[in-house]
């Protein structure tokens, strides 16, 4: 109880930020819809939120560095304020992209910030205590982040109001906080050849994560009007992927820990080939079957990032565990900017299908990449515990280096 109280201030800070960063995505995808843009211009406001991100990840352990934690907060939550109230003022989807480029930079910066701190405060006893609830904590804020869509209208200035006082309110907790700020982290040294060098299919399977995860959250309010479900609906369905995706941690980190995790990546695709599949052709069975299959989408895809780093941990020293947290991140980064402009280019020439027929085309090539490897090397003896990684900042390195240098029990 101690450890959640003397937490409690960052922890409240994820939970804002999570409603207010996470609402925006299907906010604007429904937005657009309703002003008429393309979905192309839609797809870009998804690839311009992770290009944002990645200068976040990027510029935040800089930026501590010169005005210490608080402030660095401060001013990552202001420009991801004053990108949300700006969108019902200029009605563009290239100026909204520009304030979708702040809100990624809010996002990752914000993270790296509390991220740092909660290092900085951590003790080897209370680490995974305090992994635990801020895992809880973070998945809780993502998936009432999708409810809350559901009684926001879109393109409303009112609904884009409210989550930049949301964003406002993360604020709160971590600056009024009566704890000492802790001394600025040194920044990892961003080497993305760390990943491939160490393993080429954990990088593939980091891009194939980013395929999965950001052409859905980005893109899926676009599919889902476009198979007929009300506002209130997609909000659900968009719940349903995150909580299938939480459902799945526990037990795809047990049989991490315990299999070749070559194969439980390659199986993993292979089910998000036809969990991909099963939500075309359930298109048709009305809302609770695309419900069904959002959860089941989001079981069989959320965990490849955790597992792709796991396994990409196992060929790592502990030296380097910060710096390839970093460089995998790097590889999503890549991956998340991509995926959502190529994925509503196909849904505007092929139809709602086209994105799932995308991110099934990437697991293919994953399952057969991973084949390929599984005859280049044997699996390596010594493995690290399975671990879930959040895609949050480069930082997270630092956070979860503990529990993969410990020996699996």
């Amino acid at each position: 109880m101690r450890l959640l109280i003397s937490f409690a201030a960052l922890f409240l800070s994820v939970l804002l930020l999570q409603l207010s960063s996470g609402g925006v995505g299907p906010l604007d995808a429904l937005s657009g819809l309703a002003l008429g843009f393309s979905r192309q211009e839609i797809g870009l406001l998804g690839s311009a939120h992770f290009t944002g991100f990645f200068i976040g990840c990027w510029w935040a352990p800089r930026l501590m560095g010169s005005v210490g934690h608080s402030r660095a907060f401060a001013a990552f939550t202001a420009a991801g304020a004053i990108g949300l109230m700006s969108h019902m003022l200029i009605i563009d989807p290239y100026a909204w992209a520009l304030m979708r480029v702040a809100s990624g930079m809010c996002v990752a910066g914000c993270y790296t910030v509390i991220e740092a701190w909660l290092q900085a405060k951590v003790t080897n006893q209370t680490r995974g205590r305090t992994m635990g609830v801020y895992r809880v904590v973070d998945m809780t804020g993502s998936m009432a982040a999708q409810l809350i869509i559901g009684v926001l209208d879109p393109a409303s200035y009112v609904s884009y109001n409210l989550l930049a006082i949301v964003c406002c309110a993360a604020l709160l907790p971590l600056t009024l906080t009566t704890v000492r700020q802790p001394e600025t982290p040194a920044s990892p040294r961003l080497r993305p050849r760390l990943a491939y060098e160490r393993s080429p299919l954990a990088a593939a399977g980091v891009l194939a994560a980013a395929l999965s995860s950001a052409s859905f959250r980005m893109v899926g309010p676009v599919y889902g009007q476009e198979v007929g479900l009300s506002i209130d609906q997609i909000a659900y369905f968009m719940a349903s992927f995150v909580l299938g995706g939480a459902i799945a941690q526990y037990p795809v980190g047990w049989l991490a820990d315990r299999f070749d995790r070559r194969r439980v990546l390659i199986w993993l695709s292979i089910a998000a080939v036809i969990s991909s599949a099963i939500t075309i052709f359930a298109s048709g069975l009305g809302t609770a079957g695309v419900m069904l299959t959002a959860g089941l989408f989001g079981l069989t895809t959320f965990p490849i990032y955790s597992v792709a780093a796991s396994h990409a941990h196992d060929f790592a020293s502990d030296a380097e565990r910060v710096e390839l947290s970093a460089a995998l991140m790097f590889y999503y980064a890549l991956g998340a900017i991509a995926a959502p402009y190529i994925a509503s280019l196909l849904i505007d020439i092929f139809g709602p299908k086209a994105l799932f027929i995308l991110i099934a085309a990437g697991h293919v090539v994953l399952v057969v990449f991973g084949l390929t490897r599984m005859r280049a090397r044997p699996a390596p003896a010594d493995r690290t515990r399975f671990t879930y990684a959040p895609r949050t900042s480069f930082i997270i390195g630092r956070l979860t280096r503990r529990s993969r240098s410990e020996p699996k029990g």
